[in-house]
């Protein structure tokens, strides 16, 4: 099963570099059903991937250009406050069970695989639906909506620390409609917004009891790695188009297997 997880670290690393996220969805079902990693510690470790995993893959958009820096400011900081304060002191203090009502017991570890599922299929939606017909893109001036930002950098925080995805398929979109950025660099901005976001927030765990494996995560990081850098130069041959639907296909289904397994659990 390991080989098997290791494969998925080189497919989450490849899909963070085709389509510029979707990828991290992966990273939480692979440490939990594949290295057998607890459901609240994998979410420690997917940020710590993911973050690690994204501030490589935007090396490249640094050199195009491709990253907006005031924008990631305005999205980031909010956001990065969020995660904190999520991993920090929202996730310990999740009771466990989180309900229990008569027979009826969901404890934390299901109750966040399937918050997680949930949040897969959303992922998958904005995948694989068609985007609006848009002109070609222009170059137009950054404007930003600031409480819109504010908000959604709060909410894909709290987001991200709760169950450990990167959020880029949220971030995308926001800083395409709020921020008015071309989707070239709305992609390299999400990138280092998400690794800066990621990583401070897995700092949060680090004063928790959770023994960390650090020698499982830097492996698995390094293949990753090795995954987002293959990605971004499939990228250049590879049309984002075709790719990301199949990917959302494959992200809906296992996030109704996931909500159907835990389901079972109960």
């Amino acid at each position: 099963m390991e080989i098997i997880g290791y494969i998925g670290a080189v497919l989450m690393g490849l899909s963070l570099g085709l389509i510029g996220g979707g990828g991290s969805i992966l990273t939480v079902p692979i440490l939990v059903y594949l290295f057998s990693v607890d459901a609240v510690l994998a979410t420690a470790y997917s940020l710590f991937i993911v973050g690690l995993t994204s501030l490589v893959g935007s090396f490249s958009h640094m050199r195009m250009g491709n990253i907006h820096w005031r924008t990631a400011l305005v999205f980031g900081i909010p956001s990065i406050l969020a995660v904190y304060a999520t991993r920090a002191w929202l996730v310990p203090a999740i009771p466990d069970p989180v309900l229990h009502v008569g027979d009826f017991v969901l404890h934390k570890p299901i109750g966040i695989l399937i918050l997680f599922a949930l949040i897969m299929v959303a992922a998958a939606y904005s995948m694989i639906r068609r985007p609006k017909a848009t002109t070609a893109e222009v170059k137009q001036e950054v404007a930003f909506n600031y409480p819109l930002i504010l908000i959604e950098g709060i909410v894909v925080g709290t987001v991200t620390g709760i169950v450990g995805a990167g959020g880029g398929f949220l971030i995308i979109p926001a800083l395409v409609l709020f921020a008015k950025l071309p989707m070239k660099q709305a992609v390299g901005t999400s990138l280092i917004i998400i690794a800066a976001k990621s990583l401070i927030g897995f700092t949060g765990d680090l004063k928790g009891a959770e023994v960390i494996d650090w020698n499982f995560l830097l492996v698995f990081s390094a293949i990753a790695i090795g995954g987002i850098i293959a990605g971004s130069i499939l990228s250049k041959r590879i049309p984002n188009e075709k790719l990301k639907p199949a990917f959302g296909w494959f992200v809906l289904v296992m996030g109704i297997y996931i909500i159907g397994r835990e389901l079972s659990n109960l």
